[in-house]
């Protein structure tokens, strides 16, 4: 393998239906298929390896970024029909890597797994709506795929805030504005305050990661906005609160009130490897904010939610339901599928 460019490399990875490419100096690069890490026969890495590899994808403002904080995210897009996440780290002292690969073409709802109701939340004018799961469980995939239902369907203006920009979307009926967090903004943050002057029907952040972040997205909603966007949190019921858990006590009953009045839907996702066979398939769990959830938000009373969600009022349901549905179907046995859910005991 020629590690003077990373195209080959790249190709390499697509060739095996890899997601992600794992770099570390002294190992072949390393790749995950189907949600599994799996060994190449490259050559090892050496540092001049991985330093022609990564620099060669970095403006000259990015090395310098990478040199003082020794931590970067890009996007680089350099083969026909994908585009690439790019996280650059320090390991060890050397340089070091994962590259997330990602097909341009967003795929469509039947291929991805998705449920009928994703389709009615894209359709809303306005609201909060999230989409959680853990790293690698496709968040970033299923948000693109609201947007692009949106931007097929209606004429809107649609504002996206990414760190990085992972697809870059090409203005049909929506016109889309795509905004990168370090190359042009500071701030997740920063570009939503300015966000609601730019005249959004649709405001877009990639993740919610800090209370400046979520608060503005929360007043964006307020405003009459439809605000998406992508948290890291293992099921629906966490999302909310690790919304809160990011605020002093002092602060949470404001929080949790704003939530209750704008929150339009949770999405909750997991990829599931198909056990002896390859692929993997979509387990999903929904929350809409009822009446009855949203006086529950209110009141902090966050364990009585899933109650709420197992009735199954207004299309909602748990990752439990979603997994017993690929049980009877023969997808998966029981037993496998205790491994995906905190509650296995409501597994039929």
């Amino acid at each position: 393998m020629d590690y003077t460019k990373i195209v080959p490399l790249l190709e390499h990875a697509i060739s095996q239906h890899a997601t992600d490419i794992h770099l570390v100096v002294g190992r072949p690069p390393v790749l995950r298929i189907h949600g599994e890490l799996k060994n190449t026969n490259l050559t090892p890495l050496k540092v001049e390896d991985m330093e022609y590899l990564l620099f060669d994808i970095m403006t000259e403002q990015q090395r310098m970024n990478f040199e003082q904080n020794h931590d970067i995210d890009l996007s680089y897009i350099g083969v026909k029909d994908f585009n690439f996440r790019v996280n650059i780290h320090v390991e060890k002292g050397r340089p070091a890597a994962n590259i997330r690969i990602l097909p341009t073409i967003i795929p469509t709802a039947e291929q991805l797994g998705l449920p009928a109701i994703v389709d009615q939340l894209a359709r809303k004018r306005k609201g909060f709506i999230i989409i959680s799961g853990a790293a690698g469980s496709g968040k970033t995939t299923t948000l693109n795929y609201m947007v692009d239902l949106i931007n097929k369907e209606r004429p809107f203006k649609i504002v996206m805030i990414e760190d990085p920009i992972e697809y870059v979307h090409e203005s049909k009926k929506s016109l889309i504005i795509q905004r990168e967090v370090g190359t042009n903004t500071h701030s997740f943050a920063t570009a939503l305050k300015h966000a609601l002057r730019q005249d959004p029907d649709v405001v877009v952040v990639g993740e919610i990661r800090d209370a400046e972040s979520i608060s503005m997205a929360l007043t964006t909603a307020e405003t009459g906005h439809l605000v998406l966007t992508t948290l890291h949190a293992p099921d629906t019921v966490e999302s909310i609160n690790r919304i809160l858990d990011v605020y002093p006590p002092g602060k949470q009953n404001q929080i949790r009130t704003q939530l209750a009045e704008s929150l339009t839907g949770i999405i909750g996702q997991t990829l599931i490897p198909l056990p002896g066979k390859e692929g993997r398939i979509l387990a999903t769990e929904i929350l809409i904010p009822t009446v009855s959830i949203r006086n529950i938000i209110r009141r902090g009373a966050l364990l009585e939610v899933r109650g709420q969600m197992v009735a199954g009022d207004d299309g909602m349901y748990t990752i439990e339901q979603c997994l017993s549905g690929f049980i009877k179907k023969g997808i998966i046995t029981k037993e496998y599928a205790k491994e995906f859910t905190k509650f296995p005991n409501f597994l039929q």
